[in-house]
């Protein structure tokens, strides 16, 4: 029960569309431009550096409101699984962020809802994937890829914790259902980027840059 209520706080939480919002308050909606997806590069591309801020911004710590809500509600009686239970609130911003059901479920892809994920869980994992995403972006452009890095950290990191006794307190049962959660979200994350990866592997990915190049 905790778990489905932590699933939800997320999805509420997940339902502010900030791309979608600042798109409004501009007089489109940004989901019949660029990609059209509704998340931080689309925003990036479309509206300009600043609406990417702000939408990476509200993306990312919608996130780590629904992840402080539930520590609020079950940090005290359940202290033993509270960052399993962070965790299903984190999946739950994402779902609502990716399906948002007042846009017909079509929103964006999770990346910048996730790096609230990773700020909430664990900040030494928040580094190493900034550091992989920024250097996979800074050396390519392609945001996607930098992305579809950030999920390799992010599910060989809870491993590797979980499995050198980080999650002290925590029972087994609830590791291993962490280790599920984080490829679950990692599985999505991928289904949602694959017209990205086709486009990598056939080498006609688009490229962006946080300045236009000159011509």
């Amino acid at each position: 029960m905790e778990r489905i209520l932590c699933v939800l706080i997320g999805y509420i939480c997940g339902l502010f569309q900030t791309s979608y919002l600042y798109g409004k308050a501009q007089g489109i909606d940004i989901r019949n431009y660029g990609s059209g997806n509704a998340g931080t590069t689309n925003a990036l591309r479309t509206l300009g550096a600043k609406a990417g801020a702000i939408t990476l911004l509200g993306d990312c710590f919608k996130c780590v409101i629904a992840v402080v809500i539930v520590h609020l509600i079950f940090g005290k009686s359940h202290p033993e699984m509270i960052r399993l239970l962070g965790l299903y609130a984190a999946a739950g911003t994402i779902l609502g962020h990716n399906f948002p059901f007042y846009l017909n479920f079509k929103g964006g892809k999770g990346i910048a809802a996730t790096a609230g994920l990773l700020l909430s869980f664990d900040l030494r994992l928040t580094l190493v994937a900034a550091i992989v995403f920024l250097a996979a972006f800074f050396l390519t452009h392609y945001v996607s890829l930098g992305s579809l890095l950030v999920y390799v950290v992010f599910v060989a990191g809870i491993i590797i914790m979980g499995q050198t006794g980080q999650f002290a307190g925590m029972g087994q049962a609830n590791i291993y259902e962490m280790y599920v959660l984080a490829i679950l979200l990692a599985i999505l994350a991928y289904y949602k980027h694959w017209p990205n990866i086709l486009r990598l592997i056939h080498g006609n990915e688009n490229k962006t840059y946080l300045k236009k190049k000159k011509a």
